[in-house]
């Protein structure tokens, strides 16, 4: 399989909907206190312009426009992210 389908899938499959269900956990909480704070502002900003790029990305993927060693730098850095957060 190439780097460029793991690619999508991992991002697809993983890492969106990862980033997804962390901005679901931090506006809960944000209905529960009914205010958000900077920090959560600042979160969900972070977490909103990471998501934005993931999908830059699968598009260049679906367009051709990225390199499958790219793609392989990629995967790398997810995976080792990956790992911090377990």
């Amino acid at each position: 399989m190439s780097y460029s389908i793991q690619l999508e899938e991992l991002l697809i499959k993983e890492v969106i909907p990862d980033i997804e269900d962390r901005l679901d956990e931090i506006f809960e909480q944000i209905a529960s206190e009914k205010d958000a704070n900077d920090e959560q502002k600042e979160e969900i900003e972070e977490l909103r312009e990471f998501k934005n790029d993931l999908k830059d990305i699968l598009e260049d993927i679906q367009t051709g426009e990225i390199e499958e060693e790219e793609c392989k730098e990629i995967i790398e850095d997810i995976k080792e992210a990956q790992k911090g957060t377990d």
